[in-house]
């Protein structure tokens, strides 16, 4: 049987780890034992933060309503319970988007909930 070398693969795969971690601080940038570590870890954040990014967004967008609604003369319940019960379909992202960028559409649909 043939003898394999795996330098060349070995080597590669450290360029490649050494790749995706440039960029790091210290010794995770540099050695390949504290890169590999250093990539799984970024992985897992990354994964964790994809989710928590959906529910930091969201108290955003409540938050933001939650202003623009006292303002308003109306808290954030109650206009949610009054929309809900007159049947628009907005949702928080939607209605937060027109706090920001339309506050004069916003006013108008707010009133339009309310009378």
């Amino acid at each position: 049987m043939s003898r394999v070398k795996r330098g060349v693969s070995a080597s590669k795969r450290r360029k490649n780890v050494l790749k995706l971690t440039k960029g790091f601080k210290w010794r995770r940038k540099s050695h390949y034992r504290a890169a590999k570590e250093a990539l799984l870890k970024a992985g897992k954040y990354a994964h964790r933060d994809r989710r928590a990014k959906k529910r930091v967004m969201r108290r955003l967008w409540i938050t933001r309503l939650n202003i623009a609604l006292r303002g308003e003369g109306v808290k954030y319940s109650e206009f949610i319970r009054l929309q809900k019960k007159v049947g628009n379909k907005l949702d928080r992202k939607v209605l937060s988007e027109l706090v920001v960028k339309e506050p004069a559409v916003f006013s108008s649909l707010v009133s339009q909930i309310k009378g």
